[in-house]
């Protein structure tokens, strides 16, 4: 099992950046390909980028291409979505999940095993 915490939400004006993370506890932390979902209020739970295990391959949402980066520490523990030039469009709560049985990115929720509690992104005009 392991326990993801999410952080780095907030507040930031459009055209602004944000960078969150979310640092993993319990079984080591290459065992999981890792993503980054995000659900806006009224909507289902969407895919934003997961990585790999070793963080060689990485996939996105198509918007998210050029805007969004993610990256992982194996070391560290951590995985972190850096999110440049944002938009109201993004607002939403985006939480990391951990998915154990794929080698490649996963791109469906139910996919994942593990979940963080969300953290809030809020984008103003």
């Amino acid at each position: 099992q392991v326990q993801l915490v999410e952080s780095g939400g907030g507040l930031v004006q459009s055209g602004g950046s944000l960078r969150l993370s979310c640092p993993a506890s319990g079984r080591p932390f290459s065992d999981y390909v890792m993503g980054w979902f995000r659900q806006a209020s009224g909507k289902e739970r969407a895919f934003v980028s997961g990585i790999s295990r070793s963080g060689a391959n990485t996939g996105y949402e198509d918007s998210m291409k050029g805007r969004f980066t993610i990256s992982r520490d194996n070391a560290k523990n951590t995985v972190s979505l850096q999110m440049d030039s944002l938009n109201p469009e993004y607002m939403a709560v985006y939480y990391c999940a951990a998915a154990a049985r794929f080698a490649v990115v996963p791109r469906h929720p139910s996919d994942y095993d593990y979940w963080g509690q969300g953290t809030q992104v809020t984008v103003s005009t």
